[in-house]
């Protein structure tokens, strides 16, 4: 060794630790340092000009503040750009805040304590939309400290804002652009409404989450007089033959009793039979007859008796075109209207098979009724109540009103039957209200228009990880995607640009897709695009001679979706500037973002891509899992059912939070469990393996270490080659956003270079870096590329322990290592390897058995296929496992089996009658393994938790099963008085190892050394006393039976002490 003064005083060269031993210190100290020097900053210098990389970030709201699920993208997010930038691309990341829409009106109506729509236009809604504007950004702040804090480098100087003027300029392009394309129309349609929020939805947002939520509502089944038959129906035919109709009614079911009041029709399946039954038994209905679904009359064998009686049966055509008694005399002069229709859409699935159509709050409703001209009634108003149309229930909510409907039409002796059912049903995603379906006036795009194309391109040219999403999930929804609802009755948004004429007689439509365009034809060019600045922009109908009718925009605002889709060129100003740029860097090669988006963000970017530029808006897209609180339920604050996340970056560090959400199977679409072990145990895989090599390396170091790959010995030669797979399939890993496989890999390479190579290298490190300087380099080597390989996953450790290592300015303006440029050797590793899983094996036995592993033993037996490959290694294995002897055999059949067991209990639910095949065939040995399945008689599949192995052998308590090889070790656990004494011996070095720390000796310090022991142990202390000085770097020691006293004296084990002094 050098002078011992300088022994572990040669790294850090650069010191990132701010003195302390813990990660989260460590953390602050690098985000100082990349702070001051603007690390990020210079990463992007450093590549500009390269090829760039797009990632789209989707932006959240600043209203509230960031939870699990933005630390998890934001993480995916920081991993996939940094890695990227280190392999050479640029990958500029810039930061955006959705500013407009619903959730910003109901966070300042929160604030404001405004409880309704009035509120708004008595405040003026030039006050109201400055405060959404104001409040939209409120916790900016907090969440540029949030992203901070996880290390995730972006830029929010520059990021975008939904509410900028350039931002909504190109919304306004986009607008117009599918306008002119034929792509948006003004239709009357049944909507998703929102009574609390006094605005439609569109039909993906009652599919996002939570917007189906348990629900119990009443459900009737009402009677339907029938009264005659229309001239020239099929009914009339029907009522001919059958006069007796004219005296029976038709049950009709629904699960919404308040649109009963608006009942305009009813529906028969054209193909169903239905039958004509007379009621049974003794309730007020019993000899009364009435048509139901024949495939439901059982159902209703309570109410119409066990005995009623089939008097005839019919068609659902045959009876098109009766008419009935309507239920109310609200509307009783109808134009059209109380008569039955045929309808391909009714189903004997539930209910009665006559359905009760209301079209004003039915789509399907809507489209049969309107297809027979029959007269639209809407009794309800923007709140959700009933208006003066339906008196009785004017002012109700119709929810509200249910109970009075059903009280009164039980008094009329029109109810049959009245049952409360539980059943999901949509609410708004924003207020939890429960939505209403109700025909109105709005803006739409004509999905429907380019929906196959859409799937065309979702199949070819998107890649989505998980792979079953992109056919699945995504495209499931995109065959059977309709038009999609853009407009809003609401107030803080981007506008609709179009202006219609106020007076019908001269009708005109002015559609604008820029600001020139509005200050062309309105001699002003808007200083805001918000309302009420937009709607003060009024002009004179130019088709109008009179010259009296007014060019007004409509009142609408677009739905917030819309801008997130316009995102990728709005963000760019697109077309009014960089056009060259978009059109040549769309679409995203990456977005990220949870998987209900498939109904999102990800849905409607898909959307506007394909109708403006005929391609995807993005190349892949990784949609992850739904983050769970540790009791498996959703993360609720009240429950308390997650870790504070500032308190996991105060205990454990954002690395280790990074690296626990990083490794789960979150990233591959499923859930996840927080647990604060779960993240701890992220800082035992990864975190301290490397970091304990490390600070191996700087304990031992006398002199700086060089980068080399030569070094001949086995150990330095495995641990390379391990580096340059570890480099490969990282970076593989990495460049296909396999986040989930990186971690994997350095969690099995962590393991190897500290549980294998640095311990079975410490004696070359003890010895120093004079006498074994290829062991120092090495290592050296290997941690340094290791930390360029770990630096996108553990960028804080990452850069501690590269800049101590290497002095340089930042890991993170490094190179992403090469696998090429180091060694490989895919026989080594692979019987090196196998090695350590032998060693592992071996060790399972000792621990079962009670061995200490300092204790030697004679033999260890090894049964593997091929075994001759590791004749190479038995030192190695012998040194490991501390026994005498390895004796190597390929006949593992006779050392021992594992019997297959069918778990019947398991297996038998899916099995059925083939576990009985399947539990003969194990026991005749006719089964093959097939990684974690067994395969028995050729085509039963048993999964792992549907079988069990025992093992058949001599000695089953020394045997043990060497994993992924079908092989077996046999370890000898007889002991001699000699072995016994060479682990006592060990045990003793042992303890004067801890001694020597205790009293903080330099690793380099020669020592005296007096070990006590008892009489009997003497003989022993005295047979090893060379071996035992040697080990503990004692230059002077003595064995004694006296018992020790004074200064440096400890306890080495029970009944045996030494006195240590530095020489």
């Amino acid at each position: 060794m050098s002078g011992k003064e300088d022994v572990g005083n040669t790294y850090p060269k650069v010191d990132m630790t701010g003195g302390s031993t813990r990660f989260p210190d460590m953390e602050a100290e690098v985000q100082r340092y990349w702070k001051d020097d603007d690390t990020f900053q210079a990463s992007l210098e450093k590549t500009e000009g390269k090829p760039e990389y797009i990632f789209y970030d989707g932006p959240p709201f600043a209203n509230g503040l960031p939870h699990y699920g933005h630390l998890l993208t934001g993480y995916v997010k920081d991993i996939v750009p940094r890695y990227r930038t280190m392999a050479g691309n640029y990958v500029p990341r810039i930061f955006g805040w959705d500013c407009h829409g619903l959730p910003a009106e109901l966070e300042a109506e929160k604030q404001l304590g405004i409880t309704d729509k009035g509120q708004i236009e008595e405040m003026g809604l030039e006050k109201f939309n400055e405060y959404c504007a104001q409040s939209v950004l409120r916790y900016t702040d907090e969440w540029k400290d949030y992203v901070t804090r996880q290390a995730r480098w972006v830029d929010f100087d520059n990021g975008y804002k939904t509410m900028n003027q350039d931002f909504m300029e190109s919304v306004m392009w986009a607008f117009k652009e599918l306008y002119d394309k034929g792509l948006i129309y003004q239709g009357f349609r049944v909507l998703p409404y929102s009574w609390a929020e006094h605005t439609p939805l569109s039909n993906q947002e009652t599919r996002m989450d939570d917007s189906y939520r348990m629900r119990q509502d009443p459900t009737l089944t009402v009677t339907f007089p029938l009264t005659g038959a229309r001239e020239g129906s099929a009914a009339e035919q029907t009522l001919a033959e059958n006069p007796e109709l004219g005296s029976t009614a038709a049950l009709a079911w629904t699960t919404t009793p308040w649109t009963l009041p608006s009942n305009s029709a009813l529906a028969v399946h054209p193909d169903v039979e239905y039958v004509l039954v007379k009621a049974a038994g003794d309730n007020e209905f019993a000899g009364q007859s009435f048509l139901i679904a024949e495939p439901l009359r059982e159902s209703y064998a309570k109410e119409l008796g066990e005995d009623a009686e089939i008097l005839k049966t019919f068609r659902g055509a045959d009876l098109v075109g009766f008419t009935y008694q309507p239920i109310f005399d609200f509307f009783a002069d109808m134009r059209n209207g109380f008569q039955i229709l045929a309808a391909d859409y009714v189903t004997t699935d539930d209910g009665t098979g006559i359905v009760h159509q209301a079209p004003a709050f039915g789509e399907d409703d809507m489209n049969t009724c309107h297809a027979h001209d029959i007269e639209l009634v809407i009794p309800v108003d923007d709140d959700g109540q009933f208006t003066a149309q339906v008196p009785p229930y004017q002012g109700q909510l119709v929810f509200d009103a249910n109970k009075d409907i059903i009280k009164d039409l039980k008094q009329a002796g029109r109810v049959v039957r009245h049952v409360t059912i539980e059943h999901s049903y949509p609410h708004s995603w924003r207020s939890g209200e429960p939505l209403i379906y109700k025909a109105m006036p709005a803006w739409f795009v004509k999905v429907t228009e380019f929906r196959d194309r859409m799937v065309e391109l979702n199949h070819n040219e998107i890649e989505w990880m998980p792979e079953h999403i992109r056919d699945g999930q995504f495209g499931k929804w995109l065959e059977g995607a309709r038009d999609w609802n853009i407009s809003r009755t609401r107030y803080w948004g981007s506008p609709i640009p179009v202006w219609i004429s106020d007076n019908d007689e001269y009708p005109r439509v002015d559609v604008y897709g820029s600001l020139d365009e509005l200050e062309r034809d309105f001699g002003t060019r808007p200083e805001s695009l918000h309302r009420p600045h937009i709607d003060e922009l009024v002009r004179p109908n130019p088709d109008d001679p009179t010259g009296k009718s007014m060019m007004r925009r409509v009142p609408d605002v677009l739905d917030c979706w819309f801008e997130s889709a316009s995102m990728p060129f709005a963000q760019k100003h697109y077309p009014f500037e960089n056009k060259d740029w978009f059109d040549t860097h769309h679409p995203s090669d990456f977005i990220v973002e949870y998987s209900g988006q498939t109904r999102g963000w990800f849905y409607v970017m898909h959307v506007m891509s394909t109708a403006l530029f005929d391609r995807p808006a993005f190349k892949k897209v990784v949609a992850h899992g739904i983050v769970l609180g540790d009791d498996g339920l959703k993360m609720s604050k009240s429950k308390g059912n997650y870790p504070d996340v500032n308190e996991v970056f105060d205990r454990d560090g954002s690395d280790a939070m990074r690296w626990f959400l990083m490794s789960s199977p979150i990233l591959r679409g499923g859930n996840l469990i927080v647990t604060e072990k779960g993240i701890r145990e992220g800082v035992r895989q990864a975190l301290l393996p490397l970091w304990n090599a490390y600070t191996f390396l700087q304990l031992y170091s006398s002199k700086e270490a060089q980068f080399d790959t030569s070094s001949e010995h086995v150990l330095d030669r495995y641990i390379l080659a391990k580096t340059r797979d570890l480099v490969d399939q990282v970076g593989g890993a990495l460049a296909g956003t396999d986040i989930a496989a990186a971690t994997e890999a350095v969690r099995l390479y962590a393991d190897a270079l500290t549980n294998w190579y640095v311990r079975r290298s410490r004696d070359r490190f003890w010895a120093g870096d004079a006498e074994h300087p290829e062991a120092f380099n090495t290592l050296y080597t290997v941690l340094v590329t290791v930390s360029r390989a770990v630096a996108p996953l553990l960028p804080h450790i990452a850069e501690v322990i590269y800049r101590g290592l290497t002095g340089e300015r930042s890991v993170h303006l490094a190179d992403y290592p090469v696998a090429a440029d180091y060694p490989r050797n895919d026989e080594l590793v692979q019987a090196m390897d196998i090695t350590r899983e032998v060693c592992s094996a071996a060790s399972s036995v000792r621990k079962s058995n009670k061995l200490r592993n300092r204790l030697p033993l004679p033999k260890l037996t090894v049964a593997v296929p091929n075994s001759a490959q590791l004749a190479d290694y038995t030192d190695i294995i012998r040194d490991e496992v501390n026994v005498k002897e390895v004796g190597l055999t390929d006949d593992v059949d006779s050392v021992g089996t594992f019997e297959v067991v069918c778990n019947a209990k398991v297996a038998g639910p899916r099995l059925g009658k083939d576990v009985q095949r399947a539990i003969k065939n194990l026991k005749a040995g006719n089964y093959e393994r097939r990684g974690d399945e067994v395969v028995v008689d050729g085509d039963i599949v048993l999964q792992p938790d549907e079988y069990t192995e025992r093992l058949k052998a001599a000695n089953p308590e020394s045997t043990a099963r060497v994993e992924g090889l079908g092989g077996l070790v046999v370890l000898d656990t007889e002991t001699t008085e000699e072995l016994e004494a060479e682990g006592w011996a060990a045990d003793v070095i042992r303890g004067i190892q801890g001694a020597r720390k205790d009293e903080d000796f330099a690793v380099s310090d020669r020592i005296h050394a007096t070990l006590s022991v008892p009489a009997d142990k003497e003989e022993w202390a005295t047979r090893h006393a060379d071996h035992i000085a040697g080990e503990t770097l004692a230059t002077d020691f003595q064995v004694t039976t006296d018992e020790l006293t004074g200064e440096g004296v400890h306890e080495v084990m029970k009944g045996v002490a030494v006195q240590v002094a530095r020489n």
